[in-house]
């Protein structure tokens, strides 16, 4: 017997911490880091990043480039869960849920 279960936001606001979380699926060893879409069984954003899951290196290239493309500090944006894994929860504070989907272009994936 199957029970169904409702999908969870993939990107979705944390009043208690005052955050807005996004729910990523990290592919490292890419050619470039780039958003490649939503996988809506996994529940995530699908983004390449171009650098190896070594020491920290592709979590690092990963806020990099979130940094960079919603023009934040990095201090404003981290990993709240899945450091050691390609599923990840990323913490964005400084901009609201609606800037942070336009900024990243997440309303056309």
């Amino acid at each position: 017997m199957s029970v169904h279960r409702p999908p969870v936001a993939t990107i979705r606001e944390d009043a208690a911490r005052n955050l807005v979380l996004l729910d990523l699926l990290v592919t490292p060893s890419a050619m470039r880091t780039e958003f490649r879409g939503r996988d809506p069984w996994r529940h995530g954003y699908v983004l390449r990043v171009a650098a190896k899951a070594t020491e920290g290196a592709a979590n690092a290239e990963l806020l990099r480039f979130l940094a960079r493309r919603l023009d934040l500090p990095a201090s404003s944006i981290r990993i709240v869960a899945g450091h050691r894994s390609r599923r990840k929860t990323v913490g964005i504070s400084g901009l609201s849920r609606e800037r942070i989907e336009e900024r990243l272009g997440l309303r056309e994936l």
